[in-house]
């Protein structure tokens, strides 16, 4: 569970380094689309980290069930988040990578999913008691 957050810990402080970076010293060599989407990237970042916070301190969840929405998340911030740092911060075009940044997307869609599905069988459960 610690190594969870440490990697928790480490995302969030990236997110708000990767924020600062685009708002300082990326906004004279960026077009305002290139900006728009680098911050997409770290806004999404920043939700799954709070989201990622809240999955590791919730005491419902199994070390299984935190280690597993944990890695979806970790992996889906890694394509979807990094790889549009890549495209806007390199000469990598999207066309290159063009299946990274929707296969993050569908990581984190399946660590909401699995969520879900706990929730939703707790809440099942609940109702039969």
């Amino acid at each position: 569970m610690f190594k969870n957050l440490v990697i928790t810990s480490f995302l969030g402080m990236s997110a708000i380094i990767l924020g600062a970076f685009a708002a300082h010293a990326l906004k004279d060599s960026l077009t305002l689309q290139q900006l728009l989407s680098f911050e997409t990237a770290v806004r999404y970042q920043m939700y799954h980290v709070i989201l990622l916070l809240f999955v590791n301190t919730f005491s419902g969840f199994s070390v299984v069930q935190k280690n597993t929405i944990s890695y979806l998340i970790f992996f889906g911030i890694a394509c979807f988040s990094g790889s549009i740092y890549l495209i806007q911060l390199t000469k990598i075009t999207a066309k290159s990578i063009w299946f990274i940044t929707p296969l993050g997307g569908v990581l984190l869609v399946l660590a909401w999913f699995v969520m879900f599905i706990f929730f939703s069988n707790k809440t099942r459960m609940n109702k039969k008691l």
